[in-house]
């Protein structure tokens, strides 16, 4: 049963010195230079990420072997302005197949005047687990969550 309550959403942003659609293929397509192959996945380490450009797509952890292990489904794809994904991790940190039990995340980037980019991070939705969401939250929200992830994309981009 997913609780009545609503949690907070957890955001991020930062500005990235690239145009609209090179920001935004660097956070999907390009997630393997910047998320970390040492921490930041399910199953053995070190494994790169994986991000599949489309509608409907994995996002998935990929080991040196070749082993995958999925951690999220692409809801909405709209480059170069915004993608929804589902994070199917539990606050267990192990897959959960279903998104409607799972909590979203959704990155949209907007082009500004010189060039540049805003890149805007919400990850919502924990009232959805059937239990955990607030630890789930905690835990994005808490350094090496999602602040250490943008901070690490933006170095990318630049």
């Amino acid at each position: 049963m997913t609780s009545s309550t609503t949690i907070p959403a957890v955001r991020r942003e930062t500005t990235v010195s690239l145009p609209a659609e090179r920001a935004f293929a660097l956070f999907t397509e390009g997630i393997a230079t910047w998320w970390p192959r040492d921490s930041h996945h399910i199953g053995p380490m070190p494994a790169e990420a994986v991000f599949e450009p489309v509608a409907g797509g994995r996002l998935f952890s990929r080991t040196p072997d070749g082993a995958e292990r999925d951690w999220g489904r692409v809801l909405a794809w709209e480059p170069p302005a915004r993608v929804v994904f589902a994070w199917l991790l539990s606050p267990e940190w192990e897959f959960e197949p279903d998104p409607a039990r799972a909590s979203e995340v959704e990155v949209r980037f907007t082009a500004l005047d010189d060039g540049a980019t805003r890149v805007e991070l919400e990850h919502r939705g924990f009232e959805r687990y059937a239990r955990g969401g607030e630890e789930m939250r905690a835990s994005v929200d808490a350094e090496g969550g999602w602040g250490l992830l943008v901070e690490r994309f933006a170095a990318a981009a630049s």
